[in-house]
């Protein structure tokens, strides 16, 4: 097997999160060259490589001399750097002729996000958005029996996710919207949207929704129902400000209910005249890197395209545009 260069573009909390995955699989893996403007976060992820007992890669500060140093060396750009960054670098990775992995939220806008299929089509190459849920085996599992007919048409969906992400974001450019686009929602939120635009495979027809900054600059806690073409009533929950983390997404269909976490952590379902819910098992989750190698590979299909990084961000929009109105009903 061909070992894949990757260039890592980042080395914050969440990138070193995936060097941890990706030093234990040297075997599909080679992390070449890093990008950090941070001194302190590039000395943290190369204790990673020298607790892994791994050779350190060197880092260049500025994404576009990393590029031109390092680009023939790199077969694939992991993205995971602020949000406003996103665009930019995976344009140039993709034109430059290399596969990109890119964190979320894909962009900040949806005309970011055209621009960037586009690029990506004339391009050739291969785009993932590291969607945990739509890359993961739970989320996958209940699209293909939503798909199937076996549960008949999804009548209402209720969808939450919760997380001290206010008080873990504070002073932090994930609470400046310049750099972040948005809060919570865009954020951490990203992956509910995600997992029920992904699950409902259809578009949303019209959306109304409220918006609490909590005396901050961005969104904390967020609520909407939402209709999809086909009539499925949805129920949006962001709550940024909870003690705890969790998440949880129902959906009541003909046949039963279907659970599953947002980031496809969990998969519990209960058919018609069964007495309670109960956990289906699955086979363990591969990560969002190994799941991209698998694509990358011709394995599998790409189960989290750039469509679904812009189906979010139209969705997140319609919150937007509907809370800025006070709760009016708009259309996606």
């Amino acid at each position: 097997m061909t070992i894949v260069r990757l260039g890592m573009i980042g080395a914050g909390g969440m990138a070193r999160h995936h060097i941890r995955q990706i030093l234990q699989q040297t075997d599909t893996t080679q992390i070449t060259a890093v990008c950090e403007p941070n001194e302190e976060n590039y000395r943290k992820a190369a204790e990673l490589f020298e607790t892994a007992g791994q050779p350190v890669p060197p880092c260049e500060p500025d994404f576009d001399r990393f590029l031109k140093k390092y680009g023939k060396h790199i077969d694939v750009g992991f993205i995971v750097t602020p949000h406003n960054q996103h665009f930019p670098q995976a344009k140039a990775l993709l034109e430059a002729g290399k596969d990109v992995l890119v964190e979320k939220p894909m962009v900040m806008n949806a005309a970011e996000a055209r621009k960037l299929i586009r690029t990506r089509d004339k391009s050739g190459r291969l785009l993932a958005v590291a969607f945990n849920g739509s890359m993961s085996p739970a989320v996958r599992k209940a699209a293909d029996m939503l798909r199937s007919g076996q549960m008949g048409a999804v009548l209402t969906v209720s969808a939450n996710v919760w997380q001290s992400w206010e008080q873990g974001t504070r002073g932090l450019w994930r609470q400046d919207p310049k750099i972040s686009g948005g809060g919570f929602m865009f954020d951490t939120g990203a992956h509910l949207l995600n997992t029920v635009a992904d699950l409902l495979g259809e578009p949303f027809s019209e959306v109304a929704a409220f918006i609490d900054k909590r005396k901050t600059k961005v969104d904390i806690l967020t609520v909407a129902i939402a209709r999809t073409q086909s009539g499925a009533l949805v129920t949006i929950n962001g709550c940024g400000a909870s003690p705890v983390t969790h998440s949880d997404v129902k959906l009541f269909c003909e046949n039963g209910l279907i659970q599953v976490g947002v980031w496809g952590d969990y998969f519990n379902l209960q058919m018609k005249g069964e007495p309670q819910l109960r956990e289906v098992e699955l086979p363990p989750s591969l990560g969002v890197w190994e799941t991209f190698l698998k694509v990358r590979n011709g394995e599998i299909e790409n189960p989290s395209p750039a469509e679904n990084g812009l189906r979010m961000i139209q969705l997140w929009d319609a919150i937007k545009k509907s809370a800025r109105q006070g709760g009016a009903v708009v259309e996606v």
